[in-house]
Formats: structure tokens, C-alpha cells, sequence
């Protein structure tokens, strides 16, 4: 009985440090606050299901975002099939209704980012959403990620690097085509 009020103790202490962190990392990927609670439920069930022990409360966490990590990204690659197969059958129009300049300017901005960043390579995109939407640092994506610090830093410079080509491209376009 001690035991299991302790496992629960550290299961809860797992969950109100690490959550937060899912949350976000699955929000960024999935674009959905449901589906982001959905994969971070799924992968504390998981580990609870499996029995899953870890040396450390930081081992625990790194296999928890790495579970989440990927469970979004093939959420998010589902979605987009969806999306575009519903688009195809419908010939759907995307066009969002305008609610103001401000929000709409916002909007435009917003998913302007998220084209670009689904435009960099994989492993430039994980390491931008981690970094830039999930808060970690660099020696904490490396864990995630199975690769050193540095690599890390190299990574995330380049994909800023890349993002920012993309989007002055994309600016220099609309200039030039409008």
C-alpha cells in the first residue's frame, strides 16, 4: 500500500512537471489544443500502461517528449492528407472570413511562419518547434533528439536561417507579383 502511494506521489510529480511541456510541444506540432491534450494523455497512459520505469524524473520526461513528438507529428501528417483529400473531393475554399485588419494581419502572419517552417527539412523543423515553441533548451532538445548540444545550436541557427530566406522569398514574391 506504502508502494503504491508512492508510485502514485511519483506519477503525479511526473504529470504536473512535464505536462506543461507536452502541452506545448504537441500544440505547436498538431495545431489543435484537443488533439495536443489527446497525445499527452496517450503517452503518460502508455508509460503507466507499460509499467515504465526511469532512473531519473529527467530520463522520464525526455521519453515522454519523445513519445509526444512523434505522435503529433504523424497526428499533424494525417490531418494534412485529410485536409487535402477534403479539399480535392469539395474544391473547398480556405479563405478565412476577415474580422478586423489587426487580426486578420495576424492570421496572415501567422500562417505565413507555419507554411515556411512545414517547408524546412525534418530535422531543422523539430528542432525550431522545440526550441522556439517548447521552451527547452539546447542540451534538452539534444537528449530528445539523440544528437550533442552543439549539433543542436548548428541545427536551430540554420533553421532560423532558412525560415527567414523562406519568408523575405515569400515577401519578395507577393511585391513583385502583386
Amino acid at each position: 500500500m506504502v508502494d503504491e502511494k508512492k508510485d502514485l506521489a511519483e506519477f503525479r510529480r511526473l504529470y504536473d512537471t512535464v505536462f506543461p511541456i507536452l502541452f506545448r510541444v504537441a500544440y505547436r506540432i498538431a495545431n489543435s489544443e484537443e488533439a495536443a491534450e489527446d497525445l499527452c494523455q496517450e503517452a503518460f497512459f502508455r508509460l503507466h500502461e507499460k509499467n515504465m520505469v526511469f532512473p531519473s524524473l529527467e530520463e522520464a520526461k525526455y521519453w515522454l517528449i519523445r513519445v509526444v513528438k512523434n505522435a503529433a507529428l504523424n497526428y499533424a501528417k494525417r490531418k494534412d492528407r485529410e485536409r487535402k483529400a477534403y479539399q480535392r473531393a469539395f474544391r473547398e475554399d480556405t479563405r478565412q472570413e476577415e474580422t478586423g485588419e489587426g487580426l486578420f494581419i495576424k492570421r496572415e502572419t501567422q500562417a505565413e511562419v507555419q507554411d515556411a517552417l512545414k517547408k524546412l527539412p525534418g530535422n531543422l523543423q523539430i528542432v525550431l518547434i522545440l526550441k522556439e515553441y517548447s521552451g527547452l533548451n539546447y542540451k534538452e532538445i539534444g537528449r530528445i533528439l539523440g544528437i550533442s548540444e552543439g549539433n543542436v545550436k548548428v541545427r536551430v541557427f540554420r533553421a532560423r536561417e532558412r525560415l527567414a530566406g523562406l519568408l523575405e522569398a515569400e515577401n519578395r514574391f507577393r511585391k513583385d507579383g502583386s
